[in-house]
């Protein structure tokens, strides 16, 4: 079974959000067929948790949550991962209530 490309993913993700009326940003748009997506959400002042890609043992997709008390600190994480990767996509949503409209699995360390 093949893998959604990535634009076509980032798309319904951006649907979901808007259908949960919260503001969803492309930050950085990546490869449009097999770029790596990452999430964040900013819930408040500062406050913001971010949503990383892995895979689990079956291979299935799910996300693993990067928690910081400095969005300064994810930011920097993020543009770092960027200049390793430059395929890849940053998302920003921003939502009071921190909902991230992932539909895969999360795994939260």
């Amino acid at each position: 079974m093949s893998a959604l490309k990535s634009k076509f993913w980032v798309d319904a993700l951006i649907r979901r959000a808007e259908l949960g009326l919260a503001a969803i940003y492309v930050i950085r748009r990546g490869d449009e067929d097999a770029g790596a997506v990452l999430v964040k959400v900013v819930s408040g002042p500062s406050l913001a948790q971010l949503y990383v890609p892995s895979r689990d043992e079956e291979g299935s997709r799910i996300w693993t949550c990067r928690r910081e008390t400095d969005e300064a600190e994810l930011d920097a994480w993020c543009r770092k991962r960027i200049d390793q990767d430059p395929d890849l996509w940053l998302i920003e949503i921003e939502d009071r209530q921190g909902r991230h409209f992932l539909t895969e699995p999360v795994d939260n360390p």
